[in-house]
């Protein structure tokens, strides 16, 4: 389960006033300074970020630690990054019918721009860049279709001018070349509702669905074309994260796994076989520059790729969570929040480098974990008695492809419930994507949505440290916490179904707001200024469930996980303690915490109801907390909260901008070296993946965008 940013500003970079490295400070410097900035020093805002589109920006996000691998680790790194692009293109299938045509496409008119309408190519550009940034044309934040500037027939001009060029002359993946132009229109006029229609495919994962259709029927995503919630009824899955579930001609349902096939044949391919076929190529130079350990779990991920199998994949958990490599890795379908269900994975990668010094600091939170649990507020059957210490680890990554991407601050793998009983759990926290962020903004936001001077004071002061402890403690202490009843050992998630994703979100911010007041943190060197760190987070947690709908641009429902647990907690304590209130003042709106203590006391009780709820399986009761507290919101509100944060000017949304590991061949077809860079704009990026699978993109020169 991964945190995504949450926080008012969008991780909000203030060092200023000379930083003192005392150890109750190292966790939130490590985690919000590159180390090439001088004590006290602050980077200018906007340092990262490159490009930007309407609310959108792109933040670059650097991994220094690459130097100081070796040559071996290096080249390993390499061949995994390469692995992560080779399953990229699979998250635009997944989420959309249309959305790897969409794709090559989009790419395709970007890579040939010679004698193209310049207006019309810079609005091909940006949409391209919004498609990138959220895999497809429906946004990644509230699932909501976003439509171009463009019109059909400007696309469809630029589209055989890009033709005449030489784009769409060879394959692209698992789709043939377009070489007429009888191809290119009838394949054109199969996309156009995809693309311009709003009322066509209007949300990618509804799970607030409108009248006359349910939670599977109001999703364009592919997970169950074609079939209903009623459908799947009494249906079992053996495939439950890696397949299709399609209703064949004789009205009987099957799953269409995702998977390569067996060399021998046994096993035949699958969906995606195209893409996993080629990452399996690529993890297979990669087991030549793994330790041992790392060598099998690269073989483990190889044969669940070629297989399928949900066992495969579960010896593939149980051998990473227990290895603790310098270059690390998740490539898989691995988080469920795209399934309106619960149960289907989005294809997902990174690669990482560990920053040690910062693990060794988190590795005292990994070490206390039974006090925490001792100490959690649910009753007593559901607290664990005995556990298998996590893996806790600062990362930079490398790469993030698929369902991954900068918004991911915090991740706790696996997410199998046996595994984790057995062998415990990795924690990572993505300190370059926290920098990447927090270099991009500024404090105008913090000044325009604070309702006081002493919580803009203390949020400039001390809100990096208390997001940066909050992210620790929610992947640390929350999510592998407390105890399942014995009926659900394999977890609850079929039992809790739609609400499991957000359940689950809510029970680890819960933990983090729980646990900021125990005085452990303080003997543990974690916090310096405990009671307004603890303080800032709280404000933190208020105010977010109102700024976060600027993301929100349409309708009156929140769809995305995070951003309904994060909205449940704040009105489920208004509601229940009042320690939280919405006010108005000259005209303006703003959530303040009212009582600090009224605050934890809805926190404890709203934690061990979850916590009950889960152990139990408890449908009914987590769909009246999600559905009274979580998903409406009035419209009005929004549109006061996005006007004001758009006078600010900056970005609602981020995408990233990767590192780009170049590796130099001797004559013998080894690497010889490999070089770190990162490309200057998204379209370098973005169409150097896509020539994975076209290669025509690599002889294709494209222009950066005019400044």
């Amino acid at each position: 389960m991964k945190s995504r940013i949450g926080r008012l500003a969008d991780f909000v970079l203030v060092l200023g006033g000379g930083l003192v490295l005392s150890p109750a400070a190292l966790l939130s410097f490590a985690l919000t300074s590159p180390a090439a900035f001088a004590q006290g020093e602050k980077p200018a805002p906007g340092k990262s970020l490159i490009a930007r589109v309407g609310g959108t920006g792109f933040v670059v996000v650097k991994a220094d630690s690459f130097h100081a691998l070796t040559p071996k680790q290096q080249a390993l790194s390499y061949w995994l990054t390469q692995s992560s692009i080779a399953i990229d293109p699979i998250i635009y299938d997944q989420l959309s019918h249309f959305g790897l045509r969409q794709k090559r496409l989009l790419e395709e008119i970007v890579a040939h721009p010679a004698e193209i309408d310049p207006q019309a190519m810079s609005q091909i550009i940006d949409f391209t860049e919004l498609f990138w940034a959220n895999r497809g044309n429906h946004s990644e934040e509230n699932s909501q279709k976003f439509l171009p500037a463009f019109t059909f027939d400007d696309l469809k001009k630029a589209a055989s001018i890009a033709q005449q060029n030489g784009a769409m002359k060879t394959t692209y993946g698992d789709l043939p070349p377009i070489t007429t132009p009888a191809q290119l229109e009838k394949g054109l006029e199969a996309l156009r509702a995809s693309l311009f229609d709003p009322n066509f495919e209007p949300m990618d994962t509804a799970k607030s669905p409108g009248p006359g259709m349910d939670i599977v029927q109001a999703s364009s995503n592919t997970f169950y074309p074609g079939l209903s919630l009623a459908d799947l009824n009494g249906f079992h899955e053996e495939h439950p994260l890696n397949s299709r579930v399609v209703k064949d001609a004789q009205g009987k349902l099957h799953e269409e796994v995702y998977r390569a096939g067996t060399p021998n044949g046994k096993i035949p391919a699958g969906l995606y076989a195209v893409y996993l076929k080629k990452a399996i190529s690529c993890l297979q130079k990669a087991r030549a520059f793994a330790d041992p350990p790392e060598a099998q779990i690269i073989a483990d991920l190889i044969r669940y790729y070629q297989t399928g199998d949900f066992n495969d994949w579960l010896k593939f958990d149980a051998d990473w969570v227990q290895e603790n490599a310098t270059v690390d890795f998740s490539n898989g379908f691995v988080e469920i929040y795209r399934d309106a269900r619960g149960a289907k994975g989005s294809s997902a990668s990174f690669v990482s480098i560990t920053d040690k010094p910062v693990t060794g600091t988190m590795a005292k939170l990994a070490s206390n974990a039974a006090y925490f649990e001792e100490k959690a507020p649910w009753e007593e059957q559901y607290k664990k008695k005995s556990f298998k210490l996590p893996v806790v680890k600062a990362v930079e990554t490398l790469i993030e492809t698929g369902d991954y991407d900068v918004n991911t601050i915090g991740d706790n793998l696996p997410n199998e419930n046996v595994i984790r009983e057995q062998y415990g759990s990795k924690n990572f926290l993505l300190t370059s994507s926290n920098r990447a962020l927090n270099e991009a903004t500024g404090d105008q936001a913090i000044e325009e949505f604070s309702s006081s001077p002493e919580e803009i004071s203390r949020d400039k002061k001390y809100g990096d440290e208390a997001e940066d402890l909050e992210t620790a403690l929610h992947e640390v202490i929350g999510h592998g916490s407390g105890k399942l009843s014995a009926r659900f050992a394999n977890g609850s998630e079929p039992a809790l179904k739609e609400y499991y994703s957000t359940l689950e979100e809510g029970r680890a911010d819960l933990m983090a707001l729980w646990n900021v007041w125990d005085p452990r943190l303080k003997e543990l060197g974690l916090v310096g200024n405990q009671e307004e760190v603890a303080k800032a987070m709280y404000d933190a947690a208020a105010k977010v469930s109102l700024v976060q709908l600027r993301r929100m641009p349409k309708g009156d429902t929140i769809e995305e996980d995070h951003a309904r647990d994060r909205q449940m907690i704040a009105h489920y304590i208004m509601d229940k303690t009042g320690g939280i209130e919405q006010f108005k003042r000259d005209g303006k709106t703003y959530v303040r915490v009212t009582d600090y203590a009224k605050m934890r006391q809805g926190v404890g009780m709203l934690l061990a109801e979850l916590m009950r709820i889960k152990a139990e399986g408890d449908y009914d009761a987590i769909k009246a907390l999600v559905d009274k507290y979580g998903v409406h919101f009035d419209p009005a509100l929004r549109d006061e909260i996005t006007a004001r944060y758009q006078k600010l000017n900056l970005p609602s949304y981020w995408a990233g901008i990767n590192s780009k590991l170049t590796a130099r061949f001797g004559a013998s077809g080894q690497i010889e070296s490999v070089e770190i860079s990162y490309p200057s704009d998204p379209a370098s990026q973005y169409l150097y993946y896509a020539a994975m699978y076209d290669k025509g993109l690599l002889a294709a020169t494209h222009t950066v965008r005019t400044q």
